[in-house]
């Protein structure tokens, strides 16, 4: 009788994640993990050369260094012997694991500080950075890596599994980080390190545990069972605890790229200009308030302007919260940024400063200006408004600055005579108005606009 096609699918997966005549005893995989859990001797020499040459590939930011020390380090075996020794309820492996990976994480940090006091490169790398601020996906690397360590342990096949889960979790690095955190007493980097090399610990660990509690190994015969009860209960607490920071870091790093794709984006759909080039878009925190710094290039805009526009725009892209910095400069004041400069380029550094600070007197003295004129050009008109325009009974004349959202370097100045009148201007008379204003006032063209009320 055939099986149905349900049972059929069901046999087929059962038939390949099947680990019947893969695994060794418990006996065989126990005595492997509790060899390599001791610190003695040559242990202890090849971690601290381990430490020195992992120190030495942060410090050059060499990733093939780095690998190579991971997998010289012995670091490995107390982690995972402490989650067979939760698993199989033996508290003297779990102590002995503890105190091992202890001894082994202070002899790390000590040599890697003492490198880092020592060295004459104290430049951040991407490498050395990359240990100092841990996420969520770091917990899963951990946790993952450690359920395929604690299975290759007990198969028959073990290939390079080990190696690769001593790459991948990296062990090594968060303490050399550490100790580049305290010999340059940069306490972010040395609790950010430590912390990733707590998670990784735990989660190798606790896969380690529940790895050991699917492939049903049998606890030690001795074992107290209120006493296991209240492990277990600690090691999902500490699990859970170790967890939650690294879910707030993740939530960070989300919204900071996001932040920093929006960024992205409006500089490259909004800052498109003919002669001036942007050099550089930064982002920072200026008294909790995110800042976008955008430094130009080439033909100096009008300051007041373009950051007006600019401004404007950045709410259709999710950046209302943010303040819009405008740096310009001439490309020979911006060419060799991060170098000595010269008498010569200090002297055009400082001509281009000056020039920009000219722009800005200048907008001012334009504004103000206006403003004055705004302020006294009805009051002068109104007089004689009254006698050659009976019908108008209020009038308001102003002066300024229309953007066109279509093309946001170009500003227009318009010049606007608000009228309050007791019947409807025809043509006729709304051409005369503007004609006298242009001529009493000295103004260019005029727009008349009738409104309900100026009060």
């Amino acid at each position: 009788m055939k099986a149905n096609p349900a049972t059929r699918i069901s046999n087929f997966f059962v038939n390949y994640f099947s680990l019947n005549g893969q695994l060794v005893s418990q006996a065989e995989a126990e005595a492997a993990i509790r060899e390599s859990v001791s610190f003695k001797g040559t242990s202890i020499l090849i971690l601290i050369l381990a430490i020195f040459i992992a120190s030495l590939g942060l410090n050059t930011n060499s990733t093939a260094v780095i690998i190579g020390a991971m997998l010289i380090s012995p670091l490995m075996g107390p982690i995972i012997g402490l989650g067979l020794g939760i698993g199989v309820h033996d508290f003297e492996l779990i102590k002995r694991c503890l105190r091992n990976l202890l001894m082994a994480a202070g002899f790390s940090v000590i040599t890697a500080t003492l490198y880092f006091l020592i060295s004459p490169v104290n430049e951040e790398h991407s490498e050395l950075l990359a240990r100092t601020s841990p996420t969520i996906y770091d917990v899963l690397i951990g946790f993952f890596g450690g359920g395929a360590g604690i299975i290759a342990l007990g198969s028959t096949n073990k290939g390079n599994v080990i190696t690769g889960v001593a790459i991948a979790t990296a062990l090594m690095p968060p303490l050399c980080t550490a100790g580049y955190g305290l010999a340059t007493w940069q306490m972010q980097y040395f609790l950010g390190a430590t912390y990733l090399f707590v998670i990784n610990s735990i989660y190798i660990a606790f896969a380690t545990y529940i790895g050991v509690k699917l492939m049903k190994y049998k606890p030690v015969s001795a074992a107290d069972p209120d006493r296991s009860q209240r492990v277990m209960r600690v090691v999902y607490v500490v699990a859970v605890l170790t967890m939650l920071p690294s879910i707030y870091l993740t939530y960070r790093m989300l919204q900071t790229n996001k932040f920093n794709t929006r960024v992205e984006q409006f500089v490259s759909e909004e800052c498109h200009f003919p002669q001036t080039q942007v050099l550089s878009a930064r982002t920072g925190i200026d008294n909790g308030q995110r800042t976008l710094s955008l430094t130009l290039i080439g033909q100096i805009l009008p300051a007041d302007s373009l950051q007006v526009a600019l401004s404007e725009r950045m709410k259709y892209y999710g950046l209302n919260d943010t303040r819009l910095i405008i740096y310009q400069g001439g490309e020979e004041s911006e060419r060799n940024i991060g170098m000595a400069p010269s008498l010569a380029e200090v002297y055009s550094l400082a001509q281009t400063t000056i020039t920009r600070q000219q722009h800005s007197i200048d907008s001012l003295r334009q504004l103000l200006a206006a403003d004055h004129t705004n302020g006294t050009a009805a009051a002068m008109v109104a007089p004689e408004i009254k006698v050659l325009f009976p019908e108008i009974r209020q009038i308001a004349v102003s002066t300024t600055l229309v953007a066109r959202p279509s093309d946001t370097t170009r500003v227009d100045t318009v010049n606007v005579a608000l009228v309050n009148t007791s019947k409807n201007i025809r043509s006729s008379e709304r051409r005369k108005l503007a004609e006298y204003l242009r001529a009493r006032l000295n103004m260019g063209e005029i727009q008349i606009v009738d409104v309900r009320s100026l009060d």
